[in-house]
């Protein structure tokens, strides 16, 4: 059986530097596209900036939805279980987690 030949040996050097070259066009043509929709648009810069917001107030919104999570995780272990439990954020996504009390020494 022959050796399969590492990805990309089909292609010689000579198409990887046209396809690159292609690109920096298509990207060169872009933002220059861009700059004039600014310049003729002075508010396209402002949608620009706005999915930052978005995002802080989703943030926002999916925090106040797990601790929500945790108050109500918290309230049915303690209303069914005679154990400790405490809120905290864990490795594997647990809301809440068990909390083994210390026991005195004799």
């Amino acid at each position: 059986m022959a050796a399969t030949p590492p990805p990309g040996a089909g292609f010689p050097n000579k198409n990887r530097v046209a396809i690159l070259a292609e690109l920096d066009k298509g990207k060169t043509e872009y933002l220059l596209l861009q700059n004039q929709s600014s310049t003729n648009n002075p508010g396209a810069s402002i949608a620009l900036s706005r999915p930052n917001v978005n995002k802080d107030f989703r943030d926002h919104a999916e925090q106040q939805h797990i601790a929500a999570q945790q108050k109500a995780a918290l309230q049915h272990a303690h209303a069914h279980s005679s154990g400790y439990f405490i809120t905290q954020d864990s490795a594997f996504g647990n809301l809440i987690l068990p909390v083994i009390p210390r026991l005195e020494a004799e």
